[in-house]
């Protein structure tokens, strides 16, 4: 007993205390005192295995907590639109892939209102939306804008043309009266922000076929279906859809951000994976994180 307790760096008196106390809990003696000094019972060797078995768990998850906050392992749930999962989680998840190949995605596409209600309900770690949230999530989410993206119209190289788009400069939104559009599905951000700017400008667009991918209307404009609105970030110069046009009355922009429950702290891989984000693809007008709403 004297020796235990120097090891354990306590008194004997104190050591003693303990076991009575262990003793009482269990309700049997765990040790016999003999002229030699102790000797488990019977009950002791049974408690024994047990307290090993539990020293052993306990050391495991110190270690499993270890791996995780080292990012040896870890998942993101995470949560975006077309633009956001076709091109911009690509880059990130790469590189957060190659520096710890231990860790797991999963990845949402979705609009951005059911992505911010996943984030609230716990479904998704984070997500990437279009501000500003739904006003009922605005107090449960910490949102903080990363990037500003651009809508841009594109034209077919045959078929329906525009007349002020292309080499002539920016349209403008009475250009594509009677005009056939090729647009995403009714209720998305993106359609959302298309039909806002129309209608300001008193133009009634000629949906005539809605789709629920950038690559879809990129597709069927390039087939001469119509024209369409896509992302500044799915525009490339070898798909022969030029850069986009620009409106000419007023830009199409929207500000994307990053959110997450104000309430929860972030694991080490969230962490990562925001580090990560804002590193490809840089600050937007906040440097700190809102509430909700664009600045």
């Amino acid at each position: 007993m004297t020796r235990a307790a120097r090891s354990l760096g306590v008194s004997q008196p104190a050591l003693s205390a303990m076991l009575k106390k262990l003793e009482a809990e269990v309700g049997a003696p765990l040790l016999d005192r003999t002229g030699r000094g102790v000797e488990l019972t019977e009950a002791g060797r049974v408690f024994l295995v047990h307290a090993e078995d539990a020293l052993r768990r306990a050391e495991a998850g110190v270690q499993a907590v270890r791996q995780l906050q080292g990012l040896e392992h870890g998942s993101i749930r995470v949560g975006g639109g077309a633009t956001v999962v076709t091109y911009l989680l690509p880059p990130v998840v790469r590189r957060l892939r190659s520096e710890h190949p231990g860790l797991r995605f999963y990845v949402r596409e979705t609009g951005s209102a059911a992505v911010a209600a996943a984030v609230a309900s716990g479904e998704l770690d984070l997500g990437i939306v279009t501000l500003p949230l739904p006003r009922a999530l605005v107090a449960e989410l910490l949102a903080t804008p990363i990037v500003e993206d651009e809508l841009r119209l594109i034209v077919p190289p045959d078929g329906p043309r525009v007349p002020r788009a292309g080499a002539t400069g920016p349209f403008r939104w009475k250009d594509l009266t009677g005009v056939p559009v090729v647009a995403f599905e009714a209720g998305t951000a993106v359609r959302e922000l298309v039909d806002a700017a129309a209608r300001k400008a008193g133009v009634s667009l000629d949906v005539v076929m809605e789709v629920r991918s950038i690559e879809s209307i990129k597709g069927m404009v390039a087939a001469g279906i119509g024209v369409g609105f896509v992302s500044r970030f799915a525009l490339r110069p070898e798909e022969g859809l030029g850069p986009g046009v620009p409106s000419k009355e007023s830009r199409l922009t929207r500000t994307l951000a990053l959110v997450r429950r104000i309430d929860r702290t972030p694991s080490a891989a969230v962490r990562a994976f925001d580090r990560s984000l804002h590193q490809a693809w840089g600050p937007a007008a906040a440097k700190n994180g809102t509430r909700g709403r664009s600045v």
